[in-house]
Parts: structure tokens; C-alpha cells; sequence
């Protein structure tokens, strides 16, 4: 009965750091998608940040930088 009892306590024993690393990220390609889509959602928005302020200060002027360098016909098709 002796033995089987420190057996049984042995087993117990030696299975606890199996549970200890038991935790809510225990697998490591969870932990990297997750970082993926954080990483994509973070450029996702400052894409579109950028995306709307380009959007404003291209309503307010439109200019073409070029144009002091053609000739007043050669922008036009004929």
C-alpha cells in the first residue's frame, strides 16, 4: 500500500511543471499571429490617417510642380 502511494505521489510531483507551463499564450505561433494583426491593424490605420490627409490637402490646391519647366503648348494633346 506504501508503494503505491509514493507512487502515486511521485507521479503527482513530476507532473506539475507540466501544468505550470500550462498559460493563456502557451503556444508561440498564437503569440506571433497575434502580433501579425496587431502590426497589420496598426498600419492599416495609418494608412488610411495618411490616405485623408492627402485627401484634405489635395482638395485645398491643385498644382502641377512642373509647370514653370514646360512650354506653355507642350502639356497640351492635340
Amino acid at each position: 500500500m506504501k508503494k503505491h502511494v509514493a507512487t502515486a505521489v511521485m507521479l503527482g510531483l513530476l507532473t506539475v511543471p507540466a501544468f505550470a507551463q500550462q498559460g493563456k499564450d502557451s503556444e508561440p505561433l498564437e503569440i506571433l499571429d497575434r502580433d501579425k494583426r496587431q502590426q497589420a491593424e496598426a498600419l492599416d490605420k495609418q494608412y488610411k490617417r495618411t490616405m485623408e490627409r492627402n485627401r484634405k490637402e489635395g482638395d485645398a490646391t491643385r498644382t502641377d510642380p512642373w509647370s514653370n519647366m514646360r512650354t506653355p503648348n507642350e502639356g497640351k494633346n492635340k
